[in-house]
């Protein structure tokens, strides 16, 4: 696969005034930001009642967040939303097909990212290094606009989405065979219709809750969207369209561990 960079680096003006957009927003703070114990019981009760994503779930509205850091240090890792605009104009995000041999999460779709490493700078590196060494993308071409609040996954892993924008849609990726077994591409307003969309309900500490899965086609290959990734798409394409989706996203009252250890996983 040619692994060149082309050397058009042109951005319309749809996705420049996307980026002044995205580089405005700001992510909800965690309950550490604030240092005012007098309000710590408070927040416990009210964030146990928000509503949370599913299977990969905002950290920021979960009981998870308000306790104390010698309880609870999830590893660090952060995920590249890499937008473009589609020869229709519409924006479109990378995504990749885990390859079958992974330990974990194998076959499943995913965005380009993964753990941090002490070198990193900040998550952005984080993402747009695990980019170039997953799918070959120079981290040149993409533009950070902003980060997402932080998200946990099944195995309590926190994961910082990384929205950036692609300066070159000619990009050519070169998918590193031990970790990528495809790379495609996929409408991010899918996110938030109700189409090629199903759910399914499932418990967790006594509450129930949706996972969402998307059905996706491309070039006659059929891909299946769906956990962290899913969430992490929805929360970021009603941010980039500032609407909800046309569906329930989530459910209230998804409590977590009171405890977290290091093997506590979420059905």
């Amino acid at each position: 696969m040619d692994c060149s960079v082309p050397d058009n680096f042109g951005s319309s003006q749809k996705l420049m005034d996307l980026a002044q957009q995205l580089r405005q927003y700001k992510s909800p703070p965690t309950p550490f930001d604030d240092d005012d114990d007098d309000n710590e019981e408070q927040k416990v009760e009210e964030s146990a009642g928000k509503l949370v994503s599913q299977l990969g779930f905002a950290e920021s509205v979960t009981p998870v967040a308000q306790q104390p850091p010698e309880r609870f240090r999830p590893k660090r890792a952060a995920v590249l939303i890499c937008l473009f605009e589609g020869d229709s104009g519409e924006l479109r995000v990378i995504l990749t097909k885990r390859s079958s041999k992974l330990s974990t999460h194998s076959g499943e779709v995913s965005l380009p990212g993964g753990k941090a490493e002490e070198t990193d700078a900040n998550d952005a590196e984080t993402a747009t290094r695990e980019a170039k060494e997953e799918i070959g993308l120079d981290p040149s071409l993409v533009n950070v606009v902003t980060c997402l609040e932080p998200f946990l996954s099944k195995h309590l892993l926190r994961v910082i989405p990384v929205i950036g924008i692609l300066s070159n849609k000619d990009f050519n990726p070169c998918p590193n065979a031990a970790e990528v077994e495809d790379v495609f591409d996929a409408p991010l307003e899918m996110f938030l219709k109700d189409e090629n969309r199903r759910s399914e309900e499932r418990e967790w500490m006594g509450d129930k809750y949706l996972i969402h899965f998307f059905d996706y086609e491309m070039n006659e290959k059929k891909y299946l969207i769906w956990g962290l990734t899913a969430g992490v798409l929805i929360r970021a394409a009603s941010i980039v369209y500032q609407k909800p989706p046309a569906f329930l996203e989530q459910n209230p009252k998804f409590k977590v561990p009171r405890v977290v250890q290091n093997d506590t996983i979420m059905p």
